[in-house]
């Protein structure tokens, strides 16, 4: 398990250094800090972010309630079982929390995430899920029972007296539970079964992050408030491809550590300005990466190729270290950045006295940013049927997002929008809706379409797999333009007429049209705004095109390192995109092959190189921007990207076969994804045969890892039917004749939809 760092001397005293550098700036607040900090505070308040003095008494009620029933259960068990008396009155089960109401930035109504920790004779199928259920069942102050036995986190969810409940189960191999378990301890997964260590490193990486931040309150009030932000802004899901609590809640823990001694305003500000400049997939750690002594597999794309393909590394701080943030694909990944560069945005506009915390918080009107939408639609025969196809649907969705990217050659930006939509005229039916786009730097040829019939096909074909699939269980997937969005999506099913007020996204939307006009920079967007192509990924990405070599055709370009090797430049790309000077990367090596450690310039302990600590801050004094760029720059280490054959990147993504329904954001992050030969080959052959390229490719669009770059160019899509049929499982043999695209991209419009109606 990770560690604090050791003391770094702070005007003469020595502070506990957390995380693995040193802070960027150990400088206090300022008196315009403390206001802004207020303001912020009570703006939390106000929109009803803190739950209610009785309401937290209920809740405290409801989890010693709760600890009683477990015990009664355990004993119950132990005695059916043939244990002795004395066992029996020994035999003792404990309840956990975890999630945000651990870590005190849960709101009023949210559910509690709690965890069951029983003996070794107290098994998970047959006790847990049986009997326990059973007792819960017979409870009048339990409602809404739902177990779900066969989650990637198994669960049970329930309401108890009206408090939401998500209760999950650790077998420990001990025979008595003792009242003051320590579940920190590594030793606690010794003999566990995957189910349990993933439940037990819910609580494990909670209570980590607490022990890894330098200022609890600061660290619970910034929180609070990106969790508020990503919601407004629809970045906050795990299960679409953006990210959830756990991950938010160590980004913002990240930058607590690099400002130990600020306040929230501060460390808000500070987390757009670091995570704009962050060039992804450099992970974001909040202590060192540990081998542990049990032999469980930890995040390290040295020696496991698959964590080489992920896109946005959070890693977590207990054994085993995972990335939490798997999920994300080029597309999420695309609008997050650009979500972070408007934050960063608006509030260096907060210190010119140019905007409040409101603009901050203004909700993106996603109905109104595309032209063109798909709509996936999926209903059942009853409650308990349409519930669990749910669970499921939502567990693929993100299958549809990499399909599409996939299968265009990542030319085409997918955006889920984070939740369902339920016309209330049918009730057993519910929708989901993905924004999509032409990805901006994909040249622009006339007549040219994007054809994804197949790809929806393949998508509802792996959907229709579900092992539990029931006669009724249905999934529709159409395209709408954004006319034509129904209105049961629009809060009272009234379709919203032309905002009045103007939003800082409408507002910066104007400003960025009149400066192309001009072909001048009107110092609004300085560069900065949804950069064309993001220095923070499209780099990196970069790194891996030159690297890998690969085309379309399977072939190596000529001049390229064979396909399979890892190929990793060493050289750092400042935040404006020049190169840096060669003197900082002087004692530097390859990042991913550096047997010294998991990054370039950090040794195995976390440490720093001694040559880079004269970057960070070594008293109290503040930092101009310069230096902190150049402090964030020594942060990353250098890119993790390493170049794999197309087909194993096709295998990566392939997980069609397995039942994976992700319960919640902030649980099971470790992921296993079985890789076969032959499903490989079949994947290849199928997108050899796929008719889902425009006819012509230019160079700068034929490389596997095309650049994540932010949202651009709006392309009218027309429908038409999903005519295509599945043949031969994934496998197509032949382009089906076009009747009429599905989706045909019209080249003429370039930008983002201003919001106005079409």
């Amino acid at each position: 398990m990770g560690s604090p760092g050791l003391s770094t001397r702070n005007n003469g005293q020595q502070q506990q250094r957390l995380g693995i550098t040193e802070p960027i700036s150990l400088g206090g607040p300022t008196e315009y800090d403390e206001i802004k900090t207020h303001e912020l505070e009570k703006f939390l308040r106000d929109v009803g972010l803190y739950e209610s003095q009785e309401e937290a008494v209920s809740r405290e009620e409801v989890l010693g309630r709760l600890d009683q029933i477990v015990k009664n259960w355990v004993k119950a068990i132990s005695r059916a079982k043939g244990l002795n008396e004395q066992l029996v009155q020994e035999a003792n089960a404990k309840i956990f929390t975890f999630g945000s109401y651990r870590l005190g930035v849960h709101g009023p109504g949210a559910d509690i995430d709690t965890l069951c920790v029983g003996p070794r004779h107290a098994t998970r199928e047959e006790d847990f899920f049986g009997e326990l259920y059973r007792m819960l069942s017979e409870m009048p102050e339990v409602t809404e029972l739902h177990p779900v036995p066969d989650a990637h986190v198994p669960v049970m969810q329930f309401k108890f007296k009206g408090v939401s409940i998500d209760l999950l189960y650790a077998k420990l191999s001990l025979w008595v539970i003792p009242e003051d378990l320590d579940i920190s301890q590594d030793s606690i997964l010794q003999n566990a079964d995957e189910q349990t260590v993933r439940s037990l490193n819910g609580c494990r990486v909670t209570d980590q992050i607490l022990r890894l931040v330098p200022n609890i309150k600061n660290f619970r009030t910034t929180l609070r408030c990106m969790r508020f932000w990503a919601k407004r802004r629809g970045v906050y899901s795990n299960v679409a491809g953006f990210l959830g609590g756990i991950n938010w809640a160590l980004l913002v823990a990240r930058i607590c550590q690099l400002y130990p001694n600020a306040l929230p305003n501060m460390l808000v500000s500070r987390f757009f300005r670091v995570y704009t400049q962050w060039r992804w997939p450099n992970p974001v750690m909040i202590c060192a990466i540990e081998e542990g002594s049990l032999g469980l597999p930890v995040w390290d794309p040295r020696r496991n190729p698959k964590d080489r393909f992920h896109l946005m590394p959070i890693i977590t701080p207990a054994y085993p270290c995972m990335n939490s943030s798997y999920n994300v694909s080029s597309s999420t990944l695309c609008i997050m950045t650009e979500e972070f560069q408007r934050g960063n945005e608006i509030c260096e506009a907060m210190e010119a006295h140019k905007a409040d915390w409101g603009t901050l918080f203004e909700p993106f009107s996603f109905f109104d940013a595309y032209k063109n939408y798909l709509q996936i639609d999926i209903n059942a025969e009853n409650e308990d049927d349409l519930r669990n196809w749910k669970g499921w649907v939502e567990s693929r969705l993100r299958q549809l997002t990499l399909k599409i990217e996939r299968h265009t050659y990542n030319m085409l930006q997918c955006h889920p929008h984070p939740g369902e939509f339920t016309d209330k005229s049918r009730p057993l039916r519910c929708s989901y809706f993905m924004g999509l786009q032409r990805k901006q730097g994909v040249p622009v040829n006339e007549g040219e379409q994007f054809d994804i019939r197949l790809t929806v096909e393949e998508f509802k074909h792996s959907v229709n797999l579900y092992t539990l699939w029931k006669l009724g269980m249905e999934i529709h997937v159409t395209h709408v333009k954004r006319r034509n969005i129904p209105s049961f999506v629009f809060p009272g099913g009234i379709r919203p007429s032309r905002p009045s007020k103007a939003t800082w996204d409408s507002r910066r939307s104007s400003a960025e049209k009149s400066s192309e006009a001009k072909g001048v920079s009107d110092g609004l967007d300085d560069g900065r705004k949804r950069r064309r192509i993001d220095d923070n990924v499209a780099n990196t990405m970069k790194s891996a095109n030159s690297s890998a070599g690969v085309s379309f055709s399977g072939e190596v370009n000529e001049g390229s390192p064979s396909v399979g090797n890892v190929s990793v430049g060493s050289g750092f790309v400042s935040a404006n995109g020049e190169p840096m000077e060669e003197k900082l990367e002087s004692n530097r090596t390859d990042g991913v092959n550096n047997s010294k450690g998991l990054s370039g310039n950090l040794a195995q302990d976390g440490e720093l190189n001694a040559q880079s600590k004269d970057l960070f801050a070594t008293n109290d004094a503040p930092f101009s921007k310069e230096a902190e760029k150049l402090a964030i720059e020594k942060i990353m280490s250098g890119p993790y990207i390493n170049s794999q054959s197309l087909t194993q990147e096709l295998d990566e993504l392939e997980d069609d076969f397995e039942y994976r329904n992700q319960i919640k954001d902030s649980r099971g992050n470790k992921k296993d994804i079985s890789v076969e030969s032959t499903s490989a080959n079949m994947t290849a052959t199928s997108l050899a045969n796929v008719a889902v390229m425009p006819s012509h490719i230019s160079s700068n669009g034929a490389d596997l890892f095309a650049s994540l770059c932010p949202s651009g160019g709006l392309e009218e899509l027309e429908p038409a039917e999903l005519m295509a049929p599945l043949s031969n499982g994934f496998c197509f043999t032949a382009p089906v004749a076009q009747k009429k695209p599905h989706i045909r991209l019209n080249f003429t419009s370039l930008g983002k939809a201003s919001g106005k109606s079409t």
